[in-house]
Formats: structure tokens, C-alpha cells, sequence
């Protein structure tokens, strides 16, 4: 059976474009509302989101935890934030080649609220769809990463929604 390549979900939040942008293009602020990423140090300048920006984010799923090296692809204020994961690790991201893609776009909606839709794109494309399979079954306990980033993303869109109309800062639940 063939991968599902590509996933994604919206949500619409009552804001503008704008913030919904500049929570979610700070790398090191994701851990807030992302059920698992637990933030990020961003290596060289950092001053907002610009394309090359590069960071590394701290990850948790159950009693594991790994490291990503990510690139900032695009970084349109507003309209569209995208970063590639490119290098993996336990301590250090030392296993480099595609992981994935996620992106979030941003549409204004009447009545002055955002809708956004986030992303995730496996890049792993030169892996035999049997290795991958047999790969994400064990990392997600028994699921696909198709499946399993749906509900990622799902609890990413609400938890963020959910501090942003509150006035919040965004914090994982």
C-alpha cells in the first residue's frame, strides 16, 4: 500500500493574519502548543523568521526524545511560514537527509479572523514504502506517520487557537 505523502488540517482563529504569523514563525515557541516539539534554539542570527534561517528543535514522544535540524523555506509575514527537517538525532541531529516539511499558511477570513493550515510533508521519499511502513509503525506504536501527524496537527491547531482568542500566550495542555 502506497504512503499518504502529505497531511493537513485548519482552523480559524479569532485574529489577524499577522499574530497568528508571528506565534507561530518563532521556532522556539512551538513547544507551547505542539504536543510534541518542546521548543527550539535557533543557531546563528536570530531577529524573526527569514528563509535560511536555521534551528534545532528539542522533540519528546512518550519516554523518547530526539533532536531535528530544520530550515526556515519560506517566511512570508502574514500569508506563509515553512521549514524543512533535514538532520535527526538523540542528542544531536547527526543522521542528515529529507525527514519532512511542515507548513502553515495563513488567509484572512471575514470578520477579521485567520484561518490557518498546517502542513506536514514526508520527504523520505527515497524510502521503500515497506521500510517506512514498518519504520513509522514502530515510532508511532502501530499507526502510519500520515495518521499520526493528523492528530498532531489537530491538537497543534486547537491548543494554538485556544491561547490565542484567550489573550494568551500559547501553552501546551
Amino acid at each position: 500500500m502506497p504512503r499518504t505523502m502529505s497531511v493537513s488540517d485548519h482552523i480559524v482563529i479569532r485574529t489577524d493574519p499577522a499574530s497568528v504569523y508571528e506565534h507561530l514563525s518563532d521556532p522556539t515557541a512551538m513547544g507551547r502548543w505542539s504536543p510534541e516539539n518542546q521548543g527550539a534554539t535557533v543557531l546563528g542570527e536570530r531577529r524573526g523568521a527569514y528563509v535560511g534561517m536555521v534551528f534545532e528543535g528539542r522533540n519528546k514522544r512518550g519516554p523518547f526524545t530526539w533532536v531535528t535540524r530544520c530550515t526556515v523555506v519560506a517566511a512570508d509575514p502574514g500569508e506563509r511560514f515553512a521549514f524543512r527537517v533535514h538532520a535527526i538525532g538523540v542528542r544531536r541531529p547527526r543522521l542528515r537527509g529529507p525527514i519532512a516539511t511542515w507548513e502553515y499558511r495563513f488567509e484572512a477570513v471575514d470578520g477579521g479572523a485567520t484561518r490557518v493550515t498546517e502542513t506536514w510533508t514526508d520527504d523520505r521519499r527515497a524510502w521503500p514504502d515497506p521500510v517506512a511502513h514498518a519504520f513509522d509503525r514502530i515510532a508511532t506504536r502501530g499507526r502510519t506517520f500520515a495518521d499520526f501527524q493528523r492528530g498532531n496537527i489537530r491538537t497543534t491547531l486547537k491548543r494554538l487557537k485556544q491561547a490565542m482568542e484567550a489573550g494568551q500566550e500559547p501553552t501546551a495542555s
